[in-house]
């Protein structure tokens, strides 16, 4: 078992972010001591390095999150893949190298096309592209493709701002009591908004949602900056509370 500064040194991954992971249910601790430490296990690790894959093809963590836990999930596909990703990196930095010395001594003097392929990553780009594809099909992310498609970039603005405006009603109420019957008619407003607009929000999804308004991260600073400090703590409360009870 290794502690999270540990894994942290090993992974490159900081103790923040591996905190992150932890209340988002993306890497849960294997085992937390009596004092409050989180331990990790070989299988932890391993599903590390799955984070990682996907987040270098690019994939918001609620969807890394769907991916892993999904029936259909191929550590062994994924795997390939990142050799394969890993390789053309490889490829390219040798490429790099080439190139520095190549003009160490001299400079560049000759500007072609080809004294600037190095730095061409539509390659990696193009197979990172293709990698995504084959994890991000997800029924949620396929039912949000079918009802953004066509939606102009003030259309999706609108909708933001509207979501907004849901998680200002979190932050007005925020010192109410989570299990509430208000508190719990906007917990019912939020879910059928989320449904509405982007995918069917299920009860486990919408669960999944609320450890990641109340994770600390990006999504937590930008709900508690628009509606309150604390809201997004509250709304996962509030989502918590109402799964409870049904």
């Amino acid at each position: 078992m290794r502690t999270v500064k540990e894994v942290s040194e090993l992974s490159g991954v900081t103790v923040r972010a591996l905190h992150h992971y932890d209340s988002i249910g993306l890497l849960p601790a294997t085992e937390v001591t009596a004092a409050g430490y989180r331990l990790y296990d070989d299988k932890a690790l391993e599903r590390l390095q799955m984070i990682l894959l996907f987040r270098e093809l690019k994939f918001p963590l609620a969807e890394i999150k769907t991916i892993l836990d999904g029936p259909g999930f191929d550590r062994t596909r994924a795997l390939k893949q990142q050799i394969r990703l890993l390789e053309l990196q490889r490829e390219r930095l040798g490429e790099l190298i080439d190139l520095a010395r190549s003009i160490q001594p001299t400079g560049v003097k000759h500007m072609s096309k080809q004294s600037f392929e190095a730095f061409d990553t539509k390659k990696i780009d193009e197979y990172a592209a293709e990698a995504k594809k084959t994890w991000g099909k997800t029924a949620a992310w396929s039912e949000f493709e079918r009802k953004s498609e066509g939606r102009t970039k003030e259309e999706e603005l609108s909708l933001a701002d509207r979501l907004i405006a849901v998680f200002g009603e979190f932050g007005a109420i925020r010192e109410s009591d989570p299990a509430s019957p208000e508190v719990r008619a906007l917990v019912v407003k939020l879910q059928a908004f989320i449904t509405e607009n982007y995918y069917t929000c299920t009860d486990r999804i919408l669960a999944g949602l609320g450890q990641m308004y109340a994770g600390g991260g990006e999504m937590t600073e930008n709900i508690d900056r628009c509606a309150g400090e604390g809201t997004g703590a509250f709304a996962n409360a509030a989502i918590a509370a109402y799964l409870a009870s049904k």
